[in-house]
């Protein structure tokens, strides 16, 4: 990467920063806000028992034990495949967790209360930030990094599989926000700090090519 790249790239990571510090702190001091009263109302607006399953779905693997399972199932496939670079790295990804709820206690905001939105799943820890959007983006964020970067899986399971990370990662959003589970706020800050922990993640992964012994074929990028 070219020293502008870098910049731009650096400059990019430095606004998301921002970003998530300055809703941070806006949740700190206004735990409801009005755009979270709005979005939610019109994120349920139209409602019926399709969506209701359909949402629950789309959240299912952010749940515990279904998370680790596909964490580990997922890593054990790359490994069986002589992945092994990946398989570590996939596995690391459970750190997402661990970020989300050291987040969540400093913050310590509030879920929404039935009183003010439609609680179509009862959930608990705190609200700030979306443990959900966090972890999807940081787990299937790393998979689209991993299909670009493993040119000799077959091209069309490598498309499959980033259409369906990608769908995961911009529906969990409105999935949370229909459950009632989370504030519009709540998963803004998740996908922020998500794309700050991927980034870190895909930079330790791609700053060192895979060797013979941690992939089937050496990696040249």
């Amino acid at each position: 990467m070219n020293k502008r790249r870098q910049r731009i790239l650096l400059l990019v990571l430095l606004i998301i920063s921002i970003g998530f510090v300055a809703l941070t702190i806006l949740v700190t001091l206004y735990p409801t806000s009005f755009i979270d009263l709005e979005f939610s109302e019109e994120v349920q607006e139209h409602q019926n028992k399709f969506l209701d399953t359909a949402m629950y779905l789309i959240s299912v693997p952010g749940y515990m034990p279904e998370s680790p399972i596909m964490i580990v199932c997922t890593s054990l496939v790359l490994f069986l495949f002589r992945y092994k670079k990946a398989a570590v790295f996939v596995m690391l990804t459970m750190l997402a967790g661990l970020v989300s709820t050291v987040v969540k206690a400093l913050v310590n905001r509030p879920r929404p209360s039935d009183d003010v939105v439609r609680i179509v799943l009862k959930t608990t820890q705190q609200s700030f930030p979306s443990g959900h959007v966090l972890f999807y983006v940081v787990f299937f964020g790393f998979l689209v990094v991993l299909m670009y970067q493993l040119e000799d899986i077959p091209k069309l399971l490598r498309w499959f599989v980033i259409a369906f990370s990608l769908f995961m990662i911009f529906a969990i959003p409105f999935s949370r926000i229909y459950l009632g589970a989370h504030w519009f706020t709540d998963v803004m800050g998740g996908f922020l700090l998500g794309v700050l922990c991927l980034y870190l993640l895909s930079w330790l992964y791609l700053r060192k090519p895979a060797k013979t012994e941690e992939a089937p074929h050496p990696e040249t990028k």
